[in-house]
Order: C-alpha cells, then sequence, then structure tokens
C-alpha cells in the first residue's frame, strides 16, 4: 500500500464503535461521516442501516471533508415510526425498515466544513438531536463551473452562498455546538476521546429521560362470523 492512512482510519472508526457498544450495552449505533460526497456515502451507508435495530444514534462528522449538500443523511436520521406488520412466520417487520427512532447525537469540530457546515445546521435546523463538540469551521461557499485556463492553470471563485429568511448562514460563522468539549492533547494522547464519551453520556441520559417505546402487537382480528 502507498499510504496506510485508510487503514488507521478505519481502525479508528472500528474502535469507536466497539466503544459505543461496550458502553451503551449494544443500544446506541455509532457512524461516522467523513465527508459528504462519495466515502460519507460509502460509510454511512456500511455502518447506519446494520444498526438499525438500536434505539439511538451517535453521528461522529468530525473532520468531514464537504462535498454535497448533505440532505440525503438527514432525510434517513429523520425518518418517523409508520407501523408494524405482521409476519405469518418470524419476526413482525416494521415500516420504515432503515431508522433508529430514538435520541441523535452529532460530534462535531473545527475541522469539520462545507457539507460539514450544513450537515450539523440542518441537524439543529429540524431539531433532531444534540451537537457536541466543537464549533465547525465555517466554509459553506462553493465554487461550481469554472473553466480550465488555456496554459493548464485554472481560478475559482465562489459562485454558491447559503441563506434563509435569517439571511446570509454559516460562511466565516461555523455551526457552534450545544454542548462544547474540548479534545485536549493530553487526553487524546492517553487514549481518551472527551467529546465521544460525552456523546455517550448525553445520548444515554436521553434514553433514560424519553425511552423508546416499543409497541405490543394486538390480538389477531375475528374475520369471520360465528354461527
Amino acid at each position: 500500500m502507498a499510504n496506510e492512512g485508510a487503514l488507521r482510519n478505519r481502525d479508528w472508526v472500528e474502535g469507536n464503535l466497539a466503544r459505543v457498544h461496550e458502553a451503551t450495552d449494544g443500544r446506541v449505533a455509532y457512524v461516522y461521516v467523513p465527508n459528504t460526497a462519495g466515502a460519507g456515502h460509502e460509510y454511512f451507508k456500511r455502518y447506519f442501516f446494520p444498526q438499525t435495530n438500536r434505539e439511538a444514534v451517535i453521528v461522529d462528522e468530525r473532520h468531514n471533508g464537504g462535498g454535497q449538500i448533505a440532505d440525503y443523511y438527514i432525510n434517513i436520521l429523520r425518518r418517523p415510526y409508520v407501523s408494524h406488520w405482521a409476519m405469518r412466520y418470524g419476526a413482525d417487520l416494521i415500516t420504515p425498515q432503515g431508522a433508529i427512532p430514538g435520541p441523535k447525537v452529532m460530534l462535531i469540530d473545527e475541522t469539520a466544513g462545507s457539507g460539514g457546515d450544513m450537515l450539523p445546521w440542518m441537524l439543529r435546523k429540524l431539531g433532531l438531536g444534540t451537537l457536541i463538540g466543537r464549533r465547525a469551521w465555517g466554509g459553506l461557499v462553493g465554487t461550481l463551473g469554472f473553466p480550465i485556463l488555456m496554459d493548464g492553470g485554472s481560478i475559482t471563485a465562489p459562485n454558491l452562498a447559503i441563506w434563509t429568511e435569517d439571511g446570509f448562514i454559516v460562511e466565516n460563522v461555523g455551526v457552534p455546538p450545544d454542548i462544547e468539549v474540548e479534545q485536549w492533547p493530553a487526553e487524546v494522547i492517553a487514549g481518551r476521546d472527551p467529546q465521544l464519551e460525552r456523546a455517550i453520556e448525553v445520548v444515554m441520559q436521553q434514553l433514560e429521560a424519553s425511552p423508546v417505546e416499543q409497541p405490543v402487537r394486538p390480538n389477531f382480528p375475528i374475520r369471520v362470523r360465528r354461527p
């Protein structure tokens, strides 16, 4: 291999997954989102859907490199419970199948930007969960459609910016966390992850305060007339 960065990253993700699983007794999913482009879609699908039997989720978007608009992730995170389906054989099914209904916590930091700004901003705007960590770096403008110059060089200039009824937002401001937690080097070197530890603490508190209801299947109806 030319570079071991991908292996180290996967080891870090799998280590976080194991830490969350152990600390929550398997009740909380851990999903890492490295960007909002190809790798982000791959990671999200790889880690989210196999854990939809969990009650809550921690989405880790620290170091998120951005990409496209992050509504793909948000649309899945906000899926509401619709119904159960009684099966003649086997366990009942639930609609939608790819959903985690309980509390949602997102880890953010100062290295996450662009789509990594948009993802936590949308989570907060829609009231989907709690942001923990450090303020995202505030780079939510885009450069689209600039041609290559005759000598092979290129020029870029922002031609895309976000605004709402509140005006132009996020750029040069970032997205602040609801709970600020610093990653002090001494603690990280010692093998700790203060932000992830706080996320586990908060999501478990939220689960205790608002347990995920498990509907009980009613008795089967009588569909025939009795003499």
